[in-house]
């Protein structure tokens, strides 16, 4: 099928454009026209004036729409995630799966490879959060599993790495020195639940870490003008990385001067769990019961698990408390995520030739409507 997106405030992440259409065949956007010179037999769909902007890419999505991917690994968990994310504007994802057993890490990619075989370009493929990790950071994830890897489980993953897109782990585990066989593997390391000092994060960038796990969250902070730790070395180079923006990770202001450091390296995650998308009050995450209170997450400790916002949410956080243009904030939420994971040629923005992954929402910040592969849906 054939259409025009008509009426509509776009937002391509190169620029903003008025009075034009975006023309959809099949799973593609093949032209961008002016209104008026649009064929009066073409099938238009008018979006009153709304917003339309590239579908939202999530890169740390460990559930939502009541359901966790650590907790039933299977492809109708990865189905109702997505079918959840749809309603906050979110058209791909990373399912990050968190610190466990190998024989769940196992499972959770076949899993993966099963469900890539069946969906194009929603479920991107895995986030492993762990379980290479600093126990002294470790957050919500259970210490029992935190491990260095072994040489079957190193061998594992890079031979999976074509679905393994993400691998987060702490700059002071052992697991570290693997960082060159995994990234030329093709697997983007990032780095996150780390206590390390500024010195042994830089140097684990300097062997190729290329990203940050929800950053300062779970990492060594800068902690005085000598100390910088895990954050001085994030903020310090031009790595990528994700920043949960629901108030509650992060102060809107520590934002702000992240978004000055690090320009167009920062990417929007929810880091949302079972709560995002539901009224559920608590869900079990690898073995705890999380309460959500609020839109907080948290276990019988107080530690923060996950998170319960959606990404339009976040969106509108950037936007009202920390400041950001909406042209900006929308690209932190496809166009830099896109580059930061290199889909960026199909993916992330308004642009001829690429997947007709596409976002509609109001000017109050609700998701009217999707584009999926090219397949309009009204929300």
């Amino acid at each position: 099928m054939k259409y025009a997106l008509t009426n509509a405030v776009i937002y391509t992440a190169k620029e903003i454009l008025y009075g034009k259409s975006v023309i959809i065949e099949k799973d593609k956007i093949i032209d961008i026209v002016e209104e008026q010179n649009l064929s009066p037999f073409m099938h238009k769909v008018d979006l009153q004036g709304q917003n339309l902007t590239a579908g939202f890419i999530d890169l740390q999505l460990n559930g939502c729409g009541g359901v966790m991917f650590n907790e039933d690994i299977s492809v109708q968990t990865l189905e109702i995630m997505q079918e959840t994310n749809l309603r906050s504007g979110t058209t791909s994802f990373l399912p990050t799966f968190i610190t466990s057993p190998d024989e769940g890490m196992k499972r959770a990619v076949q899993v993966m490879r099963d469900y890539l075989t069946k969906y194009r370009n929603q479920a991107l493929g895995l986030h492993f959060e762990g379980p290479y990790l600093s126990v002294e950071k470790k957050g919500v994830h259970r210490s029992e599993y935190i491990r260095e890897i072994t040489e079957e489980m190193k061998s594992f993953i890079c031979e999976n790495a074509d679905v393994i897109i993400k691998l987060t782990l702490a700059a002071e585990n052992p697991t570290a020195r693997y960082i060159k066989d995994f990234t030329e593997k093709g697997i983007i390391i990032s780095l996150g639940h780390s206590n390390a000092n500024y010195d042994l994060a830089k140097k684990a960038i300097s062997e190729g870490a290329s990203f940050a796990t929800h950053l300062h969250n779970a990492m060594s902070p800068i902690s005085s003008g000598r100390d910088l730790g895990v954050v001085g070395a994030v903020l310090d180079s031009d790595i990528y990385c994700g920043i949960i923006v629901d108030g509650m990770h992060v102060n809107y202001a520590n934002v702000k001067i992240d978004k000055k450091a690090k320009g167009d390296k920062l990417c929007i995650v929810t880091d949302a769990t079972a709560a995002a998308g539901s009224d559920i009050d608590s869900f079990i995450f690898v073995g705890k019961t999380i309460n959500v209170k609020d839109g907080k997450c948290y276990d019988q400790n107080g530690a923060l698990g996950g998170s319960a916002i959606t990404m339009i949410e976040s969106v509108e956080n950037a936007v009202k408390y920390v400041g950001i243009s909406l042209e900006e904030a929308l690209r932190m939420c496809n166009y830099y995520p896109a580059k930061a994971i290199g889909v960026d040629k199909k993916l992330g923005s308004i642009e001829i030739g690429k997947i007709a992954n596409l976002t509609v929402f109001s000017h109050d910040f609700k998701v009217t409507g999707t584009v999926v592969n090219g397949e309009w849906k009204l929300h």
